[in-house]
C-alpha cells in the first residue's frame, strides 16, 4: 500500500478563499493524471445540494486548470474511481459524509482506490474518515451510520479544527482536550489536533505537518504534546 493524502483541518481561513491557504499544496497533489479530480460532496446535509457543493468545490480547482467532476454524476461510485486523478471529500457533518460513503458504496471503492495509489485530499470531515474511527469528530451525531470505524489510512484519529482554551475566558464547559481525554477513557488511539491553517501531507511512510501551527498529540494515559511543523512518526 503506497498512500497519498493531503489532510486539512479546514477548508476556509479567516482572510483566504476557499481552500486558499494551502493552494500550492494541493494544486501540486493533483498535478497528474488525465481525468478529473472526483469530488465527495456527501458531508452537507441540507441546505446545499450536491450539485451547489460540487459546483463551488469545482470553481476552485477549474481555476488552477485542474478539471472537477462530483462523484454523484457517475454510474456508479467504482465507475468514477476508474476516471478519476485523484478523490477530495469535502467537509461538513462526518456522520452524514460516513453513513453516506457506507450506502451509496463508495465508502470501499474510494477505500480500494486510494490503498492503489490514487491521490486523496481531505478537509475537515473529509480529513476525519482517514482516521481509524470518526470518534473524535467535533460533529453532531444527526444520524447514525452503521459503524464508526473509517478508511484507517493513517493509524490514529484526527480532530480537526482543534481549538485551545482562550485565555481569561468564563466558559466553565468542556474544553476540546476534555473531549479527547474522554475519547481515551474507552479507547487508545492517538488523537491528533489539527489547528486551524494546518494540513499533512503523506506519502508513503514520510508524513509531515504543514502550517504555522503545531498539532497537538494526545495519548492514552499520558500527558498532551506539542508537535510542530515538520517530518514526524506517529
Amino acid at each position: 500500500m503506497s498512500l497519498h493524502l493531503l489532510l486539512a483541518s479546514t477548508s476556509t481561513v479567516h482572510g483566504q478563499p476557499y481552500l486558499g491557504y494551502f493552494k500550492e499544496a494541493w494544486t501540486a497533489h493533483f498535478a497528474q493524471g488525465t481525468g478529473p479530480v472526483v469530488f465527495v460532496p456527501y458531508a452537507r446535509p441540507g441546505g446545499t445540494s450536491w450539485d451547489d457543493y460540487t459546483a463551488h468545490a469545482t470553481q476552485a480547482f477549474e481555476a488552477e486548470g485542474i478539471p472537477m467532476r462530483g462523484i454523484h454524476s457517475f454510474a456508479s461510485p467504482a465507475e468514477a474511481m476508474t476516471e478519476a486523478r485523484g478523490v477530495f471529500i469535502g467537509g461538513g457533518n462526518t456522520f452524514v459524509l460516513l453513513k453516506t460513503l457506507i450506502d451509496t458504496g463508495a465508502f470501499h471503492a474510494i477505500d480500494a482506490a486510494v490503498r492503489n495509489d490514487l491521490p486523496y485530499m481531505g478537509s475537515s470531515a473529509g480529513s476525519n474518515v482517514a482516521g481509524r474511527s470518526v470518534g473524535t469528530t467535533n460533529d453532531m451525531p444527526i444520524v447514525y451510520p452503521p459503524q464508526f470505524e473509517a478508511f484507517g489510512w493513517i493509524p490514529y484519529n484526527l480532530n480537526p479544527h482543534y481549538l485551545d482554551p482562550t485565555t481569561d475566558s468564563t466558559h466553565m464547559g468542556e474544553t476540546r482536550e476534555t473531549r479527547i481525554k474522554e475519547f481515551h477513557q474507552f479507547n487508545d488511539v492517538a488523537v491528533m489536533g489539527l489547528r486551524e491553517g494546518t494540513w499533512l501531507e503523506i506519502h508513503g511512510t514520510t508524513s509531515t505537518l504543514h502550517g504555522p501551527l503545531a498539532a497537538r498529540i494526545f495519548t492514552a494515559g499520558n500527558v498532551p504534546v506539542e508537535m510542530p511543523s515538520g517530518p514526524f512518526s506517529l
